[in-house]
C-alpha cells in the first residue's frame, strides 16, 4: 500500500502496531493462569493489569516511531513495516503527544494498581514507563546500545508475569496499598512462570533486529545483532526458544500433570520459524516471521495457562 493511500485512521493503527500486542496479552494470560490454580484470583486487578500492559506496549510503539525518526535511525532503506513518522504520514509532534497522553493513560490505570499492590507497583509501573521511553528516547537510549533484549526479556516478560500474580495475590491476601510485598504475593512457580513469556517476547525482538541489521549498522544503531552479528542472533533465539520449552518440564517436575505440556503444541510452529531465521534476513522473508512469533507467543501463553489451570 502506498502511503497516499493511507487513510488517517490506518496511519494511527500502523503507528500502534497491534502485530506487537501479543507482548502485552501474553503476560496476563500466565499471570491469570497461575493465581487462578493457586485460588489468588482476582478479577479487576487482572483486567487493570491488561490495560495497563496494553497502553505500555502501545506507548512504547509510539515512542520508538517517533525517537527513531527524529535520531535518523529510521531510513528509506528500512525493511520493516511502516514508521509513520519517518514516512510523513503523521506529523512527529502528533505522535509525541499521542505517546505522552498513552503512557499518562497508563499511569492513571496503574493508580488503581498502585492501591491495590502499593509500593512494589509503584516502582515497577513507574520504571515500566519510564523504560518504554528510554528505550529509543533520551541522550542514551539504551535501544542504540544492545539492552533491547535485556529490557525485554525482564519487563515484558519477568516484571509483567509476576506483577500480574502479584496484583491478584495482593488483593486477596493483603489490605490496600501495601508498603513491601506480603507474603505469598510474589512465589518462586511465579517468576519461573514468566521464563517463557519472557523468552519468546524478546524472539520478536531478535527477528526485528536481523531484519534490520545492515540499516541500524549504517545509521548508528547498536543493537546486539549489529555488535555481535548474525551467527550470535540466531544462537540467541534457538536459545530462548530452549528456555520456553523447558520451563513446563520444571512444573511437570514439581507436582503439575500432564496438562501443563500443553504448549508442546507450538513446537512444530517454532520449528518453521527457527528454520526461517536461520536461513533469511530479508524484510520480505522476516515482516511475516516477525508477526508469526507474536502469534506464537500468544498461542504458547494460551496453552501454558490453560496447563497451570488443570495441570
Amino acid at each position: 500500500m502506498s502511503t497516499v493511500d493511507v487513510s488517517r485512521r490506518q496511519a494511527w493503527l500502523m503507528a500502534a502496531r497491534p502485530q506487537t500486542l501479543p507482548v502485552a496479552a501474553a503476560p496476563i494470560l500466565v499471570g491469570v493462569g497461575l493465581a487462578f490454580e493457586d485460588g489468588v484470583f482476582s478479577l479487576l486487578p487482572a483486567l487493570a493489569a491488561f490495560v495497563g500492559a496494553t497502553l505500555i506496549q502501545i506507548g512504547t510503539n509510539f515512542a520508538n516511531d517517533y525517537y527513531d525518526a527524529i535520531k535518523g535511525a529510521d531510513t528509506d532503506d528500512r525493511e520493516g513495516f511502516t514508521r509513520v513518522t519517518q514516512s510523513g504520514l503523521i506529523e512527529p509532534g502528533e505522535v509525541k503527544r499521542a505517546m505522552v497522553l498513552t503512557f499518562a493513560l497508563a499511569i492513571l490505570v496503574g493508580t488503581y494498581l498502585v492501591y491495590v499492590g502499593g509500593v512494589p507497583i509503584l516502582v515497577v509501573g513507574l520504571a515500566s514507563v519510564a523504560s518504554g521511553i528510554a528505550y529509543t528516547g533520551g541522550p542514551y537510549p539504551y535501544g542504540y546500545r544492545g539492552l533491547g533484549d535485556l529490557f525485554v526479556f525482564v519487563f515484558f516478560g519477568l516484571v509483567a508475569v509476576t506483577g500480574t500474580y502479584y496484583v491478584q495475590a495482593a488483593a486477596v491476601l493483603a489490605g490496600p496499598f501495601p508498603l513491601w510485598l506480603p507474603p505469598g504475593t510474589v512465589t518462586v512457580e511465579a517468576v519461573v512462570a514468566s521464563l517463557p513469556v519472557a523468552a519468546l517476547a524478546t524472539t520478536i525482538l531478535v527477528v526485528n533486529n536481523v531484519r534490520d541489521r545492515e540499516t541500524d549498522r549504517e545509521t548508528g544503531k547498536r543493537t546486539l545483532a549489529v555488535m555481535l552479528g548474525y551467527r550470535f542472533s540466531r544462537a540467541e533465539y534457538a536459545a530462548l526458544f530452549a528456555l520456553a520449552y523447558l520451563t513446563p518440564l520444571w512444573f511437570l517436575a514439581t507436582d503439575f500433570g500432564l496438562p501443563i505440556l500443553l504448549p508442546y503444541l507450538t513446537v512444530p510452529y517454532a520449528a518453521l520459524l527457527v528454520r526461517t531465521l536461520f536461513t533469511e534476513t530479508s524484510g520480505e522473508a522476516l515482516n511475516p516471521a516477525l508477526e508469526q512469533t507474536g502469534k506464537l507467543l500468544a498461542a504458547f501463553a494460551a496453552l501454558f495457562a490453560i496447563g497451570l489451570v488443570i495441570g
